[in-house]
């Protein structure tokens, strides 16, 4: 029965006209399912990463001919669903009334203004955001470069009913049916496209591949010029860990043969979980932030007939997202990072938290469109702190953007004096508030529910 609904799911990827690049990794990830593989990297089998070298410490020559190589690829397929937004979450405004995408669009072109080159940006979307996304660009008249287009599609495949592995139908949204396969499917998605070897034989040679949603993530002039300069042919950039990402996943060094790999919080079994949130143990979280030698990437493809042999993530779910109640589901995935595994010499380079601002919540949201950050003439973000306020809004009030939106109104509170806001309750914030130091807002302890304007919190 397994052989016939692998054969169904095939089916349906061929009707929806998916890449074969994207076909044959399903089909392998498929497989190792149906064997048993769990995607899980015990902990006896890796071994944590001592110190690592930091940006500010790489030693190699500054290479203009290698900046002039660059380009930037940006991860752009996802909808703000988990917001409670149906739209490319890159469409949502965050700073100053501008959106993720116009904010990356103005970095590139001051970039190109201030450095003399031509750096490509080119946004990986999904069918969902690829007609909004370059409506929105349309606006920037001298974003593309040459004839190279500014997007490319990412795959999709089938969500599979975990007692069988059969493609899931769920009538009542056909489009619930189908899933993105994780960032990794930049990989297959790149080859398929052809921009993989459009970019080659247009005399690119190095990319940064980053989310949309972080607007830390831009090119630094020093780590191409490292790239060529120590022929390192893929490496990640990472952060020490704090215990804001105990819960994540981490860098170490693989014992059968001496690579780094990636483990995400997907990949640990719950015996391995008290290791994985050791700080003082596995100390470095993976960015998302991946510099690729496309011709080292393009090697590899061709190697291994268009499906990169990565480490899976079995990915349990229900078909609608919204509804608890719906069909379990196993999602296929792979992590972008996670190819690091497959090329000798590959490297990260730790980086600070400037290089990594995402947006996963409205924590995130907040905490960015406040005054803790600021846009200076080449729209790259400048914290006021190395040490980020952690935000924790209560979730059921402020999880949507919707919500969240109407209880901020006025704008956000100013965020510079503040180590920590939490909420709790239904609370709306009026103009011109300041958070100083740790503070804690309980509706319980308010009037109207409203924290009044020009308030200042804490001490």
């Amino acid at each position: 029965m397994s052989a016939e609904n692998l054969a169904e799911a095939v089916r349906r990827m061929h009707a929806a006209d998916v890449p074969d690049e994207a076909i044959t990794t399903f089909e392998r990830g498929y497989r190792l399912i149906e064997q048993g593989e769990s995607g899980l990297i015990p902990e006896d089998t890796i071994e944590p990463l001592g110190d690592l070298p930091s940006l500010d410490s790489l030693d190699a020559p500054a290479d203009d001919d290698a900046l002039r190589r660059t380009v930037m690829i940006r991860l752009n397929g996802g909808l703000g669903t988990s917001m409670g937004i149906d739209v490319a979450k890159s469409l949502l405004p965050v700073k100053d009334g501008l959106t993720f995408l116009d904010v990356i669009a103005r970095q590139t072109l001051a970039f190109r203004r201030r450095h003399g080159v031509e750096l490509p940006v080119v946004f990986m979307n999904s069918f969902r955001t690829q007609g909004p996304v370059l409506e929105a660009l349309s606006a920037y008249d001298d974003l593309p470069v040459g004839d190279l287009p500014l997007d490319f599609l990412q795959s999709r495949e089938p969500k599979l009913r975990t007692p069988d592995l059969a493609p899931v139908d769920w009538p009542a949204d056909p489009e619930l049916e189908w899933c993105p396969p994780g960032h990794a499917d930049l990989y297959p998605s790149l080859r398929a496209s052809g921009l993989l070897r459009r970019l080659l034989d247009e005399g690119y040679r190095y990319a940064l591949c980053a989310n949309a949603d972080n607007l830390g993530a831009t090119v630094d002039p020093r780590i191409p010029a490292w790239l060529a300069a120590t022929g390192t042919p893929f490496a990640l950039e990472s952060c020490v860990r704090t215990p804001a990402e105990r819960k994540g996943g981490h860098l170490a060094i693989r014992r059968s043969d001496g690579r780094l790999i990636l483990r995400e919080t997907a990949q640990t079994s719950p015996d391995d979980i008290d290791a994985m949130q050791d700080l003082s143990r596995h100390r470095y979280f993976n960015t998302n932030n991946a510099w690729l030698d496309l011709q080292a990437v393009a090697d590899e493809l061709d190697r291994s007939g268009g499906a990169l042999e990565l480490p899976i993530i079995r990915n349990v779910k229900t078909v609608d997202p919204s509804d608890a109640s719906s069909p379990e589901v196993i999602q296929i995935e792979a992590a972008m990072g996670s190819a690091i595994t497959l090329f000798e010499g590959a490297r990260t380079v730790v980086v600070g938290r400037d290089r990594f601002v995402p947006v996963k919540t409205t924590d995130d949201l907040l905490v960015l469109r406040s005054d803790f950050y600021e846009l200076d003439d080449d729209f790259r973000l400048r914290a006021a702190d190395e040490a980020l306020p952690l935000v924790s809004l209560d979730k059921q009030f402020f999880k949507l953007v919707p919500d969240f939106d109407r209880r901020f109104a006025s704008g956000p509170p100013s965020l510079t004096d503040a180590t920590a806001l939490t909420v709790e309750g239904d609370v709306s914030f009026g103009g011109g508030v300041r958070v100083v130091g740790d503070v804690t807002v309980q509706a319980a302890d308010l009037s109207d529910g409203r924290v009044a304007d020009g308030a200042v919190l804490g001490s």
